[in-house]
């Protein structure tokens, strides 16, 4: 009930509000190896099953690195937890954190990109940050120094989207061009070399770029029109074909890619009617195809269109389907597929019976997710 002062004719008078549904509430899961706690609960064991991290239902987006992990709460502040001998969990300190501390007093984080030892975000108001190790210059501040608290980079406040590689960067304007900068070994930064960038570069010249990711040292984007590219090194069959080098170049002529995650040697993407594919290396059976081939173009896992969100680790794949249940595939020495034991899988397996998950992300031997 909501009551009013009436300042014309005095008295007061008052009315009976309409009951409000409260908030959706966001619940954080973790599983797979602990090493420096990088599961978040408190301790150090490992997890072959989802354990809650916390009992607040309050996480809105987790970001999961090499030994570290972030994440934003729905009220706009930034945590971290895991391994910290970079700086990378952003608290100002190299001490690793077991359970998730809060990064500094600011609010307004909106998107997060963690690498193996190093992390960007973007703010509400566009702006972009980094932290964490910074020996290749993935931080794009135009030097080497690791730093240990969000530090912003350049002045800019047009920035889109963000991915990070295992010591590289990558993000997207508002104008639709592709930015990267970092470790560059094997042109996994499309400028058309290997030379290594402290700061953001162009690469060509488009702005029809949409999002990018990278694995250790390969890359692949998608642009505005839904046409896969990809670049950089290419052992196992990484480039799906498209013979990029350090340069983008397209992969098939299709035009309905929607989602894509890279990681270490294998890449997975969810195109626009739901259908799943996955190529690179198969080692583990990370490919979700049934068996551990290197597979050189895109291949599609299974016939389903169910597919709403994937990620992928360095050995395995998670995925959430669009009825909300989750699945996993790929290594599993440590758990990390959270099917309560250390059994490898060739071919998607449901996580649980669970239909309430939003969103999951895979980091090296670990993973983590958020239900409602």
């Amino acid at each position: 009930m909501i009551t009013f002062q009436n300042l014309t004719f005095g008295g007061t008078f008052s009315y009976e509000t309409p009951d409000l549904p409260p908030p959706p509430e966001f619940y954080l899961w973790s599983w797979g190896v602990n090493y420096h706690g990088r599961l978040g609960v408190g301790d150090t064991t490992n997890r072959s099953s989802p354990t809650q991290i916390g009992a607040l239902g309050n996480w809105l987006s987790v970001a999961g690195g090499g030994y570290h992990n972030t994440a934003i709460k729905t009220d706009g502040t930034l945590w971290s937890w895991g391994n910290n001998a970079s700086g990378q969990l952003g608290d100002n300190t190299t001490t690793a954190r077991s359970s998730p501390v809060q990064v500094g007093a600011l609010t307004g984080w909106s998107s997060l990109a963690s690498g193996r030892e190093h992390s960007l975000a973007i703010k509400t108001d566009g702006t972009m940050w980094a932290w964490g190790t910074n020996g290749s210059g993935q931080l794009g501040f135009g030097n080497t120094t690791a730093y240990s608290s969000p530090k912003q980079v350049g002045a800019l406040t047009t920035w889109a989207s963000i991915g990070t590689g295992g010591s590289s960067s990558f993000a997207v304007k508002t104008d639709g061009t592709l930015w990267s900068w970092g470790n560059n070994f094997y042109g996994q930064l499309g400028q058309g070399n290997t030379f290594y960038r402290s700061s953001p570069v162009q690469v060509g010249a488009l702005n029809n770029w949409l999002r990018c990711t990278s694995g250790d040292h390969h890359t692949i984007a998608i642009k505005t029109n839904g046409t896969l590219w990809a670049w950089g090194r290419n052992n196992a069959g990484q480039d799906g074909g498209s013979g990029g080098g350090s340069s983008p170049a397209q992969v098939g002529a299709l035009t309905n890619w929607s989602i894509i995650e890279a990681a270490y040697q294998h890449n997975v993407a969810i195109k626009t009617d739901g259908t799943l594919w996955a190529w690179g290396s198969g080692e583990t059976g990370r490919l979700g195809l049934g068996n551990t081939t290197d597979i050189f173009s895109p291949v599609q896992v299974g016939a389903l269109t169910t597919w709403s969100k994937i990620d992928a680790g360095q050995f395995h794949t998670t995925a959430v389907k669009t009825d909300g249940t989750l699945w996993s595939w790929g290594g599993n020495s440590y758990g990390q597929l959270g099917q309560g034991n250390t059994t490898n899988r060739s071919s998607p397996v449901q996580i649980g019976a669970l239909t309430n998950w939003l969103n999951v992300s895979a980091g090296y031997r670990h993973s983590t997710a958020i239900s409602s």
